[in-house]
């Protein structure tokens, strides 16, 4: 089906580095989908690889039922691919950017203008089209790079961490302009270390140093953890973040803020609660089950990889 993409069995290796490990999905046509996980989880080398600037030695893969070792020129042409450095020309303006990527991707004369003027619209750089992009903040400059990327009109876009290091204000903007691509039918495939990114997406793979750990709906990715989830608060939770690994019931301990994150084997009652605060070395205020964030989530199954390798 046109606007979709499919990855079979794909691994990478970089000498003895396992880079990406038996990575299969598959991405529908107009889908939002996200790949989320921490650097070196093999993003990036899995998304070179879709847009044919890396080999396919071992699996497959095919970018709208095309093959990538094989329809390079008809791959590139339907699909933007935004890397996390994207090359703007800093000493051109935002307006001579624009109208060099136009060019470059052959955009017929009759249809740039229309299509400046769409791209000038949703990405409200209209009032900064002869500012220099090294002059933009990094919130517009990313957005003129998703414009650039856009010009040739791709039905697939593929985006590696579009908004890492952007503020707040301009990554929701940002994600607002894919919620749009995606109403229009364009198929997104996008790479982001934030989690609550993932929650934005029509579906997300989570990954970890190579390997597909889970694949779900942002709602649905919670039902992969596999314990009983507490929310603990103190005002020293540093001082009970040992106290609690030593425990045998406990499978895992984070620190969300002055909040502890516990999780035990199975559902903890009164009489199992009582001695845990008794004992603790420092004051427990509170003790309440609570459900898993995705985040939470996340954790585990690495936690869970972690201890498996």
């Amino acid at each position: 089906m046109p606007g979709t993409i499919e990855i079979k069995n794909f691994s990478k290796n970089y000498g003895e580095i396992k880079a990406v490990e038996n990575l299969a999905l598959r991405i529908e046509s107009g889908e939002l989908f996200g790949l989320v996980g921490p650097d070196g989880a093999g993003k990036t080398t899995t998304m070179r690889t879709l847009c044919t600037l890396l080999t396919c030695e071992q699996g497959e893969m095919y970018v709208d039922g095309r093959d990538v070792r094989a329809e390079v020129a008809y791959i590139r042409s339907i699909l933007g691919y935004m890397p996390q450095r994207f090359s703007l020309y800093p000493d051109l303006t935002v307006a001579q950017n624009l109208n060099f990527f136009a060019d470059l991707f052959g955009v017929p004369k009759k249809e740039k203008q229309e299509r400046l003027a769409r791209l000038y619209h949703f990405s409200k750089l209209e009032p900064f089209k002869t500012r220099l992009a090294s002059a933009l903040s990094g919130g517009m400059k990313q957005k003129l790079a998703l414009s650039c990327t856009l010009i040739h009109t791709p039905r697939i876009l593929v985006l590696d961490e579009p908004t890492t290091g952007v503020d707040p204000v301009s990554r929701r903007e940002f994600w607002e302009i894919l919620r749009q691509l995606r109403q229009e039918g364009v198929t997104i495939m996008v790479s982001t270390p934030y989690m609550d990114e993932a929650s934005l997406c029509d579906r997300v793979a989570f990954m970890h140093k190579g390997r597909l750990l889970a694949l779900d709906k942002p709602a649905d990715l919670t039902r992969h953890f596999p314990h009983a989830l507490y929310e603990i608060a103190s005002t020293e939770p540093r001082a009970l973040v040992s106290y609690f690994q030593k425990q045998t019931a406990v499978k895992s301990v984070q620190i969300f803020g002055d909040r502890l994150h516990v999780s035990f084997e199975t559902e903890m009652d009164a009489a199992g609660l009582s001695p845990l605060k008794e004992r603790a070395p420092v004051t427990i205020d509170s003790f309440k089950k609570i459900p898993p964030s995705i985040e939470d989530t996340f954790l585990e199954l690495m936690r869970k990889q972690g201890a498996a390798n």
